[in-house]
């Protein structure tokens, strides 16, 4: 005879130990900054991160100064007075989030700075993305909640943020997994592949690169490109070079150095027409649109 079963209401359930548990978002924020921007510092009762997606910041924690460059991210626990400026003329894009998290857990991030790996950027990337779905966007504060919002958005916002915070945690003390050598060379070699290749877009952000061209630069088919690409970046290889483009557009729209017809041929786009029809497809606004929603920023 096998186990008997027990009576349907003596099943034993096991809770779940939460180690993170966010309770209020404040706000979430990705702010393209001008060159020069000062933000001259605050305190208040809750968490908040900010994360350099480019460029770089000085960060001031009272009396402490970190330099943070592209891919750091640095925690500020509640009633932590903080500054920040841009450095090196160069326009900073930043991720900023504050939440209410009353976790003992979080005290392992307490004046932490970090260098965040490709799966901590990836989930950084998913809270931005469910925030787009029920947020409107740009973010404002308080928060307004869109009448066409995604099912769950919140939700996973929420298990996104707890699963990143619980992932950096983790990394203090982690000891990688082993990998074996075939596959830990391969993926090493295809990650330096897509490396030059984006360097050298970035090199020659003006020009009008091909596949061909790359293909033959690079001694590599135009096939395997293609793949190794795709499975690096989720993007093709021009999808890419032309979001390279936008985005440095945006970085000379913010520095002010150049006008819209200068920008455009800089970056090797036919026409000015061209390249505003190409920046809206791309950022839902003009370029003219975005240099006025910049200038307003810095105003307010």
């Amino acid at each position: 005879m096998g186990q008997e079963t027990p009576p349907i209401d003596d099943f034993i359930r096991t809770p779940l130990t939460k180690t993170i548990d966010i309770d209020n978002i404040i706000t979430i924020h990705y702010f393209e900054f001008v060159k020069d921007y000062v933000f001259t510092g605050e305190r208040h009762n809750f968490w908040e991160f900010l994360y350099v997606d480019r460029g770089e910041v000085q960060v001031t924690v009272d009396h402490t100064t970190h330099m943070l460059q592209q891919g750091t991210i640095i925690f500020h626990k509640p009633n932590e007075y903080h500054s920040f400026h841009a450095l090196n003329g160069k326009a900073p894009n930043l991720i900023v989030m504050t939440f209410d998290c009353h976790s003992q857990a979080m005290c392992h991030l307490e004046d932490q700075v970090m260098q965040l790996k490709d799966e901590e950027r990836n989930l950084l990337a998913k809270i931005i993305e469910e925030a787009k779905h029920v947020f409107a966007f740009p973010f404002d504060y308080p928060l307004h909640r869109r009448m066409d919002g995604l099912l769950g958005s919140e939700q996973l916002i929420q298990s996104y943020l707890e699963i990143f915070l619980l992932q950096l945690i983790r990394s203090k003390n982690e000891v990688p997994p082993a990998k074996s050598l075939s596959s830990a060379v391969r993926e090493k070699n295809h990650e330096d592949i897509v490396s030059k290749v984006i360097a050298y877009m970035e090199d020659h952000i003006g020009h009008h690169l091909t596949l061909e061209e790359l293909s033959h630069t690079f001694l590599i088919s135009k096939t395997q490109l293609k793949d190794v690409f795709k499975h690096q970046t989720e993007s093709t290889v021009m999808e890419y070079f032309l979001k390279l483009k936008l985005h440095k557009a945006k970085l000379m729209i913010r520095e002010g150095n150049s006008n819209m017809t200068e920008i455009a041929s800089q970056l090797g786009f036919s026409s000015v027409h061209y390249f505003s029809k190409a920046f809206k497809k791309k950022m839902n606004m003009t370029p003219t649109e975005y240099a006025r929603s910049v200038k307003s920023r810095l105003v307010n």
